[in-house]
C-alpha cells in the first residue's frame, strides 16, 4: 500500500478502499482535506471537534473523544459529554498538521459549533433545511429563498452552502449575543420562513408531522454543530458541503461536487470566506419573538409522551 509523509505526518494505505461502498480511496480523502486546508483550517480551528470516521469492514462512527495514542502536539480542550454523563477532550484542528493526523485516522466528516473553545458568545447561527426523502432539490432551493426573504425582513444576510448530503445550510454570522438569544433568534427566523409559505416549509420537528415538507431545523445552535464548509460527507463518492452563490443555487447539483472534483469545481480561491457577511447583531424584536417559541426538541419530547398517553387510554379504552 502506497505511503507518504507531508507535515511530519506520516500517511498510510492512500490506495486502500477508504471505506465499503465509498467508492473512493484513502488517498483521495487525503488529497482533498490537504488541497483545502488553507480554506478548511480557519473554519475548525479552536473549536471542539467532532468527526465522523470510516474503516472498511465496520460501519461509520462519530468521535468526540480524542483516539488514544494521539501525538502530543494535537492540541484539545477538555468539554462535557451529556450523552456519557463525563469529560471528553476535543481535538482542536488548529493546523495542517493536525488535518492530515485526523485525515489519517479516516476522518471524513469535520462538524463544529458555532460557541469556539472558551467563548461565550455564538459566532453564527444557521438554518439546516431538510427535504423529505426522494425530493428534488428545487424544494430546498424553494425553502432556501424562504430563509433568505425571512433574514432579508429582519434587516439580516447569510450565505448558503450544500449540506454535502440533501440539503443546504444558511449561516448568518452573529456578535454580541449569548447562546440562549442565539438560538431564539433562529426559532424565530424558522417560523417566520415557513409562514411565508406553508405548502413549501415546515418547522414541525416530529417527521409524521412534516407531510411531505421541507423541514426548516432551527435546533442546531450554541455547542450543537454542523459540517464545515469543505468538508466531505460519508456517502458514495464522498459529496463535499460546498459554497453556493445565492444566485446560482438553483442551478446547482450538490452530487457534483465530491472530493475528487472539489479542486476544479471551487477553484483555489475561499468562496465560503467570500460569502459570509459582517457578524451582525440581532434585532431586539427577533429575539424576543424567538422567546415565545417553544424549543422544538423539548416540544417534541412533551408531544410524544401525549400522544403515547392518549394512545394508551384509546387502547384501554376499546
Amino acid at each position: 500500500m502506497a505511503d507518504d509523509e507531508r507535515d511530519g505526518v506520516r500517511l498510510t494505505s492512500l490506495d486502500s478502499e477508504l471505506g465499503d461502498g465509498l467508492g473512493v480511496t484513502k488517498g483521495d480523502l487525503v488529497d482533498h482535506l490537504d488541497g483545502f486546508a488553507d480554506r478548511l483550517v480557519p473554519l475548525l480551528a479552536g473549536r471542539p471537534l467532532s468527526v465522523m470516521r470510516v474503516r472498511p469492514g465496520a460501519a461509520p462512527f462519530m468521535q468526540r473523544n480524542v483516539p488514544k495514542g494521539a501525538p502530543e502536539w494535537v492540541r484539545t480542550v477538555a468539554t462535557w459529554s451529556a450523552s456519557v454523563s463525563r469529560e471528553i477532550h476535543q481535538v482542536l484542528c488548529d493546523d495542517r498538521r493536525t488535518l492530515l493526523w485526523l485525515a489519517n485516522q479516516r476522518a471524513v466528516e469535520f462538524h463544529v459549533p458555532f460557541l469556539p473553545a472558551g467563548a461565550t458568545q455564538p459566532t453564527g447561527l444557521v438554518l439546516d433545511l431538510d427535504p423529505p426523502e426522494g425530493a428534488d432539490f428545487s424544494v430546498v432551493v424553494a425553502a432556501a429563498d424562504l430563509v433568505r426573504r425571512a433574514l432579508d425582513g429582519a434587516g439580516l444576510a447569510g450565505a448558503v452552502k450544500t449540506s454535502g448530503s440533501k440539503g443546504v445550510h444558511v449561516v448568518v454570522p452573529i456578535r454580541d449575543a449569548d447562546p440562549v438569544d442565539a438560538a431564539a433568534a433562529t426559532r424565530a427566523l424558522a417560523a417566520r420562513a415557513a409562514a411565508l409559505d406553508p405548502e413549501v416549509a415546515t418547522t414541525a420537528y416530529i417527521k409524521e408531522d412534516r407531510h411531505g415538507l421541507v423541514f426548516v431545523d432551527s435546533t442546531r445552535s450554541g455547542t450543537a454543530t454542523i459540517v464545515a464548509a469543505y468538508s466531505p460527507r460519508v456517502r458514495p463518492g464522498l459529496p463535499v458541503s460546498a459554497p453556493v452563490d445565492w444566485a446560482e443555487l438553483a442551478a446547482a447539483d450538490p452530487r457534483r461536487v465530491t472530493v475528487r472534483t472539489a479542486g476544479e469545481l471551487l477553484g483555489a480561491g475561499d468562496p465560503w470566506a467570500a460569502a459570509l457577511p459582517e457578524p451582525q447583531a440581532l434585532p431586539a424584536e427577533l429575539v424576543a419573538e424567538g422567546h415565545t417559541i417553544p424549543v422544538a426538541r423539548v416540544a417534541a419530547m412533551h408531544e410524544g409522551r401525549r400522544r403515547a398517553r392518549a394512545k394508551r387510554a384509546a387502547e384501554e379504552g376499546s
